[in-house]
């Protein structure tokens, strides 16, 4: 048997500036204070009369960015998914969101797997914060593949972008051959029992329940949502229809999140039951990311007890 490539999203996403800044000389990136972390010192290196530290002063730095993409640039910043979503929300929200200025958010350390560094730093709240400004988009790629697809996308666009990044290396799901198209799921397995939309990590996880459920006669639907604003309603209409239940997985609060997403549109086009798997309501705390991701519940186990007490509301 081959061996599991595994690499961080993040690592994906400098590699990516890389090349698209090999591209395009109106690319410019800035970071604040933590290139080596985000990986966009891989940039720095390459091109650095077009990167720009601005130190650890994230709002300012979104502020910069929306006037450089004025000017007709395409801009990525990048820091911690904490402090790009959380301490700079007010700058991307005013500065950035509403003028819909060209700016690309690149958010790494996203969610509990960020690990040792605690909750502080643990951002299970960030996709909440940008869904609710208008006119942004939010993709949390599954693995190094959709990750690099996703920062291509992102830079052909017009207008702002949230990418959420992690820290811990995660398995390839995709290869080469993948097309990524930002506001489109796609199935990666077909069902009849029960649906479940995962995005970020959680995908991997989604593929192994769906793996248990079938040794248990349980014939589980998978689709990857990377894309969760704009979210892609159809597909979801198409689930519901397909299997009546609905089980979402997200490293991620279920408040306002993947969840909050996908029942929204069930409820108003297709009602049926919809539960969810995430962070519960509450803040992490420091440890080994792998184990964090058991004691919070995201994990493939929890997503089987999900997909069934959802099979058991069908009836």
């Amino acid at each position: 048997m081959a061996d599991v490539i595994k690499t961080a999203t993040r690592d994906a996403y400098g590699k990516a500036l890389v090349e698209l800044g090999q591209k395009n000389d109106k690319v410019i990136v800035f970071d604040a204070d933590l290139a080596a972390a985000t990986k966009t010192g891989m940039f720095k290196k390459e091109f650095p009369d077009r990167f720009i530290d601005c130190g650890i002063a994230e709002g300012n730095m979104m502020g910069v960015a929306a006037g450089m993409a004025t000017a007709g640039y395409t801009v990525f910043a990048s820091s911690f998914a904490m402090f790009a979503a959380g301490r700079a929300f007010e700058q991307v929200r005013n500065t950035i969101g509403y003028p819909h200025l060209n700016v690309k958010i690149g958010a790494t350390h996203a969610g509990i797997s960020v690990g040792e560094d605690g909750a502080s730093h643990q951002c299970c709240e960030d996709i909440a914060l940008m869904r609710t400004i208008p006119g942004m988009t939010i993709i949390n790629p599954a693995d190094d593949i959709e990750a690099r697809l996703a920062v291509m996308a992102a830079a052909e666009m017009d207008g702002p972008v949230y990418m959420r990044f992690g820290r811990l290396a995660v398995p390839r799901i995709f290869d080469e051959n993948y097309k990524f198209e930002i506001g489109k799921g796609v199935y990666l397995k077909d069902g009849k029992d029960v649906t479940i939309i995962a995005t970020g990590l959680m995908v991997e996880r989604a593929l192994q329940a769906a793996e248990k459920l079938a040794a248990e006669g349980i014939d589980a639907a998978v689709i990857n949502m990377a894309t969760i604003k704009p979210i892609d309603r159809d597909i979801i209409i198409d689930a519901a229809k397909k299997t009546g239940a609905i089980v979402t997985a997200e490293e991620h609060n279920v408040i306002g999140g993947l969840g909050e997403a996908v029942a929204a549109v069930v409820a108003e086009t297709t009602p049926v039951p919809v539960l969810r798997v995430g962070v519960e309501d509450t803040f992490g705390k420091s440890g080994p990311a792998l184990e964090l991701l058991e004691i919070f519940g995201l994990n493939a186990e929890n997503i089987c007890a999900k997909a069934k007490a959802a099979i058991e509301l069908k009836k």
